[in-house]
């Protein structure tokens, strides 16, 4: 086992003096502090202190021991940050009072994936990020980061590529030197998108890993005079950002769960009951894995300047099929509803609560959808039910979701629907450049 001391001899072998303590908040925002190396100790058994109360959602009180924050440095997590010279990283768990506290979405996740664990299983967990490159033009106003980046249908552009060869490679490096295991970089299906796909892991370190990811993409993108940007629609014309899980699960023998290849979608019962259980719950799902007014604006049955949408608006699962909300293919099923803007603990363990009910009531799953679900609407057929239209909507649903509610934790949840409510309020009582030009003289 890695001891405290070794690792402190280790990473000043590398030139390392400091550690970059990270969390992050109920948004999914990495937070944190630099702290001194020689002192590596005293951040794994106590932890880096942070004001309670400073921090989104923690529920902390202004005064006594509870009003204290302490990220407890995870050891294994520390690596060298390519970008920050002399600085490494690590993920730390939320503790306050001395205990686990139970509105850290890490803490949340680590719950779900312990409870799995008591029955042998793991889950893993394969998360596509898909992002914008955008910059600000004189005026302010947020646009595309490579203007010549305008096609109508620019999915796999070779030319963006090529053009922006400087910032991907940059992010290929970076990313390579903090361990990962990278499979594609592509240019995606609106301008200014990308998506870069890396290897599968374990639920707790597929989330730790997407958290590094964005902080070294911000990083990478601010070195190129340019802003990476998780807002799932950023171009109202154009189709907008998902982070689609890929999730299987193995047993304590190391094999599939959900797998059973002589079933049409390649499901096992548990594979199904597992699909069942997302999409009964898919409603308060929706607030917590599209968690912004944006998100609904990607979920959408809209038509998009490219032709294309992959919009995950119906509650269906289908073989290989990405008109559904479940997309089951290769021994594992794709969860399509998550997008860049969530927090990626707090979805990953209430996507795993639902699913894993669905198991334990051995709930059914509706039947497969076998067509291109937007070109069955388009011909009058009847269409299976839709998620929520709004963030309002999508609130309310967790807010009534007692059973998930208490699946995920009461508190974390609460805290959540607060800020959240406060944040569909604040928006709702804004007035858009739309609203002025299609009503100021209309009437």
């Amino acid at each position: 086992m890695t001891t405290i001391q070794s690792t402190i001899e280790r990473l000043s072998a590398q030139g390392i003096h400091s550690v970059l303590t990270q969390f992050c908040d109920i948004h999914g925002v990495a937070k944190g502090k630099l702290v001194p190396l020689r002192t590596l100790k005293d951040w794994v058994e106590v932890g880096a202190g942070f004001s309670g109360p400073s921090i989104w959602g923690t529920g902390l009180p202004r005064y006594g021991e509870r009003s204290e924050y302490y990220g407890r440095v995870q050891l294994e997590s520390l690596r060298a940050l390519p970008f920050m010279p002399g600085v490494a990283h690590a993920v730390c768990d939320g503790f306050a009072g001395g205990a686990p506290l139970d509105t850290c979405s890490r803490q949340l996740l680590r719950r779900q994936v312990d409870k799995l664990a008591a029955r042998g299983w793991k889950l893993w967990v394969g998360i596509e990020p898909e992002f914008f490159v955008l910059r600000q033009d004189a005026q302010g106003h947020w646009i595309v980061g490579d203007g010549a980046d305008n096609l109508d249908k620019p999915s796999y552009d070779l030319k963006s590529i090529i053009r922006n060869q400087a910032f991907l490679d940059d992010m290929r490096q970076t990313l390579e030197a903090l361990g990962f295991d990278l499979q594609q970089i592509d240019h995606e299906d609106a301008n200014g998108q990308y998506e870069i796909n890396y290897r599968f892991d374990e639920a707790l370190a597929a989330a730790d890993r997407f958290m590094l990811f964005k902080l070294a993409a911000h990083a990478v993108a601010q070195r190129h005079g340019q802003y990476f940007s998780c807002m799932p629609k950023p171009l109202a014309h154009a189709p907008g950002s998902g982070l689609h899980f890929h999730l299987s699960i193995t047993d304590a023998q190391g094999q599939p769960v959900f797998a059973q290849a002589s079933d049409p979608l390649g499901l096992s019962p548990q594979g199904y009951a597992f699909a069942a259980g997302l999409l009964q719950h898919a409603d308060a799902l929706s607030a917590l894995c599209a968690p912004t007014v944006s998100s609904y604006k990607r979920l959408a049955a809209s038509s998009s300047i490219s032709g294309t949408t992959w919009s995950p608006v119906w509650k269906s699962l289908g073989y290989n099929n990405r008109t559904c909300l479940v997309r089951t293919v290769a021994e594992r099923m794709e969860w399509r509803l998550p997008d860049p803007s969530c927090n990626v603990y707090a979805a990953i363990a209430a996507t795993l609560a639902a699913g894993m009910r669905g198991i334990d009531q051995d709930l059914a799953a509706p039947p497969a959808c076998n067509g291109d679900l937007y070109e069955h609407r388009a011909a009058g057929g009847a269409m299976p039910a839709q998620l929520p239209r709004d963030l309002r909507a999508a609130l309310d649903a967790l807010q009534s979701d007692t059973v998930l509610r208490e699946l995920v934790g009461t508190a974390f949840c609460d805290e959540f629907l607060q800020i959240k409510n406060a944040e569909w309020d604040a928006y709702a009582t804004q007035v858009s450049d739309w609203e002025l030009q299609r009503y100021a003289v209309a009437f």
